[in-house]
């Protein structure tokens, strides 16, 4: 069977699986039976298939009366609910709890809701403290069951997974990888979700494959033109944050015109960085022919970023004539958030110029600028259908602010002198706090949750590029078996 036929039989096949999982839609008062569907499919990375199925069953289950006494359960209803915007008070927890505030001793001896509330927990949102106390509770537990090897299979797997990093902060699509494995190994799976989650995933993998080289292929044509010996080629890296974005067949259009906007970011971080061979001088004029965005403007641009300028004229042009009319608002708000980080890495290596020592709320400040993050959310829009970039969803992409919290480690030691860990404390409950506040993001803007959620996609892949200590972005080594993974390897049918 050659590559095409064998691609049109994937396809047909899945459309068949798609009806058939349909079926399993049908309403029904069993709103357990719905939760567990809801949850694999979306585990298995499937749920772009049955938008809305899953929106109609979640309005379901949560307009209905929930009366189990299963910690499994309740948790695994708040999280379902929770990550799709559905409020859920976190009173539904309380019957696990006695008279004293704290949760009852028997759940120590039930992993599995253990793990349930431990994911769910991870939801929580400003003014909810006392989840800060059942995530400790949770872990404890858990982490005493790994342990003492109480736990085995794939629930002792999951376990670790969550330990290290709990599910509402895992990007979906690596966390698919893990789960279909388990899924797989599980007597009681479903075996049409399955093959369905393996093709769809297979037919997906050809298409993203297909854009990389495409990419591949226009970042070995721009850099051969650049001649510059300071950046990274990072365009896979690139590509794979687009990807965590969006990963959709129909998105391929905004997919590839992210992952070129996260390139031309990467140039400009590269250029200013401090260990590159860009002088101060050499950054103030860069900066000011960016804020002039003109050809003419290309004479204040040191000569050997010149093509660098050309080429980042060029792109936001291409994005322009690739806009319907209506829609090229986005290129100009996009142009002047990119104006805007060039300024910030401007003072950042006017800092590092004057060896200034910043305080650090400065430092945060100016960092939380320097990661891109409201470029980023602007560039998400680019390329979305119209019905998701309306003005409303505009605007909320404009006031959310989901950057990644930056090691300001030594700077908070000079200005408080605390020690290291005192230091460390402080930058993760900042870290904490901005992952309450995308939480409430979801709850907040759940009219306009196809385009949240998009960022809240953008906000879980930093965990995989940088989390524990870790730069999987510039050292792509840490990055190759999940690259492997999702790109390379099909799933075995």
């Amino acid at each position: 069977m050659s590559t095409k036929q064998s691609a049109e039989w994937m396809r047909e096949r899945t459309n068949k699986l798609k009806e058939e999982v349909c079926t399993l839609f049908t309403p029904s008062k069993d709103m357990l039976r719905r939760m567990y569907l809801v949850d694999e499919i979306v585990h298995l990375g499937i749920d772009h298939l049955f938008e809305k199925e899953i929106e109609t069953a979640l309005k379901d289950i949560h307009e209905s009366e929930f009366a189990s006494s299963n910690l499994h359960e309740v948790a695994l209803r708040f999280r379902l609910l929770r990550e799709r915007g559905f409020w859920v008070s976190p009173d539904v927890f309380q019957k696990f709890k006695g008279d004293d505030g704290n949760f009852l001793n028997e759940l120590a001896d039930d992993p599995r809701g253990l793990i349930s509330l431990y994911n769910a927990a991870h939801l929580f949102i400003h003014g909810e403290p006392e989840f800060e106390e059942t995530i400790s509770f949770a872990r404890n537990h858990l982490e005493s069951m790994i342990w003492d090897s109480v736990l085995k299979g794939p629930l002792a797997d999951q376990v670790k997974h969550a330990i290290r990093l709990p599910l509402p902060r895992t990007l979906k699509r690596v966390e698919m990888l893990h789960y279909m494995f388990e899924y797989d190994q599980d007597n009681g799976h479903n075996p049409v979700l399955l093959e369905l989650a393996k093709l769809d995933f297979n037919l997906l993998q050809h298409v993203h494959l297909k854009e990389l080289k495409e990419i591949s292929r226009w970042w070995k044509d721009v850099s051969g033109y650049m001649g510059l010996n300071h950046i990274r080629d990072r365009v896979i890296e690139c590509y794979t944050w687009s990807y965590a974005v969006y990963h959709e067949e129909e998105l391929s259009f905004a997919r590839m015109l992210f992952a070129k906007i996260v390139v031309i970011i990467t140039l400009l971080d590269d250029t200013y960085d401090v260990y590159a061979f860009t002088s101060i001088e050499e950054c103030r004029t860069l900066n000011a022919a960016i804020q002039g965005w003109d050809d003419s403007a290309v004479s204040l641009v040191p000569e050997y970023l010149r093509k660098f300028y050309e080429i980042m004229l060029s792109t936001f042009r291409e994005f322009e004539d690739q806009m319907l009319s209506n829609k090229r608002y986005l290129v100009a708000f996009n142009k002047a958030e990119f104006q805007k980080l060039s300024s910030y890495y401007l003072e950042a290596a006017e800092w590092s110029h004057r060896n200034y020592k910043p305080s650090f709320s400065e430092q945060v400040a100016l960092a939380t600028e320097t990661t891109g993050a409201r470029l980023l959310a602007a560039g998400v829009m680019l390329g979305m259908s119209d019905a998701a970039t309306t003005r409303e969803a505009f605007d909320s992409i404009g006031s959310q602010n989901k950057a990644d919290m930056p090691c300001a480690v030594e700077t908070y030691i000079n200005e408080h002198k605390v020690t290291v860990d005192v230091a460390i404390a402080k930058i993760n409950e900042l870290v904490e706090d901005e992952w309450k506040t995308t939480n409430r993001a979801r709850i907040d803007n759940q009219a306009v949750l196809p385009v949240a959620q998009r960022l809240i996609n953008l906000t879980m892949a930093i965990p995989m590029f940088y989390g524990y200590d870790s730069d999987a972005f510039t050292f792509g080594e840490q990055l190759r078996e999940i690259l492997e993974n999702l790109y390379v390897k099909p799933m075995p049918i």
